[in-house]
């Protein structure tokens, strides 16, 4: 089949890779490279224990906050607040204990066989070099810190994540730059992470092209349809890409081009920040998630990447560099020593839903398409088992996992 992958980021570039695997012919569209936008700064981490949703019991405690602190760790710019209200709403209807549970499991299937699905894409593009599996610490500042994340910790623990608890002598034996800073720390010893997110991206895109997929640098409008199907991709300029079906991939900018396959779909950005520190002296051998700050610190081939931060301000607003910032003064903070000479700064847009599930599976309205796109938080964690998924749905062969709590009419259910 001649298949339009929408999206060249980490999910359209893994999507397309499982697709050729089945002999499938495969046009990505684009208006921009791989890489380019959210995929580009990742904060790097490969974690099958990231199965928690981003919002968790108890979280609506904490949204005046959130109204009233621009730089905090979750804020909403006060111009988006109506825009962005309907969403929080169903965010925090989320965030209830069953409901968590309930998307934990399914995130748990999704992103347990990272490993098992990057592996032959990145041995076909030559890039295993670029991921590791060195484990992650959860640090805090002691014991009586990380019990107020317990609950999450433990229902990580029921699904099947193993973690350790490290104490403070084990913590610093196995991170010496983190003495002073932490007292307590959960080691996830299944975790791991890439060394370039962009690189990796770039390699399994290059990888499709060399294999055969064409590139087509535009921006996608719409389709045409012919019956039930899509016979082709409309481009901004008029042209069409012809195709036997599509998955749409295109992250935070799938919504409008997914309405016209099937119901509305609750898509948001969280805008995500970091600050990449290439003057890094320091010999960190784990990434390391500062659970108090909400930020992760990820040891890369560029120098040490400081990421985390939501902000709820849309597509079209300018960065808030001050977020940044606070990320690298925070950093400063967990390692006193860190040189930060030289630095530099990102924003993206992460593609959002209020379950903290991407929508993966068969668009409603469209007998040849499929969606694959609203990763959020995990979209270089669940990108290769996507990729596989949306393989096996094109096919019409069974899935590795349960499709059903990412099906892209779950929101009509809800409403």
């Amino acid at each position: 089949m001649r298949i339009a992958v929408i999206g060249n980021g980490i999910v359209g570039s893994c999507c397309a890779a499982w697709l050729q695997r089945d002999g499938h012919q495969v046009t990505f569209i684009d208006p921009l490279g791989p890489a380019e936008a959210t995929s580009f700064g990742n904060a790097g981490s490969l974690s099958p224990s990231a199965c928690l949703p981003v919002g968790m019991p108890g979280m609506w405690k904490k949204v005046p906050g959130w109204l009233l602190d621009p730089l905090g760790p979750l804020s909403v710019r006060w111009s988006y607040a109506p825009v962005a209200a309907p969403w929080l709403l169903r965010f925090l209807r989320a965030s209830e204990p069953a409901q968590v549970v309930r998307i934990a499991a399914a995130l748990r299937g999704l992103l347990a066989p990272i490993f098992e699905c990057y592996e032959p894409l990145l041995q076909r593009a030559g890039a295993t070099s670029l991921v590791n599996r060195s484990g992650c610490l959860y640090v805090y500042s002691g014991p009586e810190a990380a019990r107020q994340w317990k609950w999450g910790m433990d229902l990580r623990r029921s699904l099947g994540v193993e973690m350790r608890d490290v104490d403070e002598d084990e913590l610093i034996a196995l991170e010496p730059d983190l003495k002073g800073r932490f007292r307590f720390g959960i080691l996830a010893p299944e975790n791991g992470s890439t060394t370039d997110p962009a690189a990796l991206t770039r390699a399994i895109f290059n990888r499709c092209t060399q294999d055969g997929a064409a590139v087509v640098r535009a921006r996608a409008t719409g389709f045409r349809k012919a019956g039930t199907e899509v016979a082709a991709v409309r481009l901004e300029g008029g042209r069409e890409v012809e195709c036997d079906g599509v998955v749409l991939a295109g992250g935070a900018w799938s919504a409008r081009l997914a309405r016209q396959l099937g119901p509305a779909i609750p898509l948001e950005t969280q805008r995500g920040y970091h600050v990449t520190v290439g003057s890094n002296n320091l010999a960190l051998r784990h990434t390391v998630m500062a659970v108090e700050h909400n930020m992760m610190v990820n040891p890369m081939g560029m120098g040490l990447r400081l990421a985390g931060s939501v902000e709820f301000a849309g597509l079209s607003a300018p960065p808030n560099y001050e977020r940044a910032d606070v990320l690298l003064a925070r950093g400063k903070e967990m390692f006193p020593h860190l040189d930060t000479s030289q630095t530099t700064q990102w924003m993206g847009h992460r593609p959002c839903l209020p379950d903290s599930l991407p929508v993966i599976g068969a668009a409603p309205r469209a007998g040849n398409a499929w969606f694959a796109f609203g990763h959020g938080h995990v979209g270089m964690c669940g990108a290769a088992s996507t990729g596989r998924e949306v393989a096996n749905l094109v096919a019409g062969r069974a899935t590795a996992i349960d499709l059903a709590p990412f099906a892209p009419t779950r929101f009509r259910r809800a409403a």
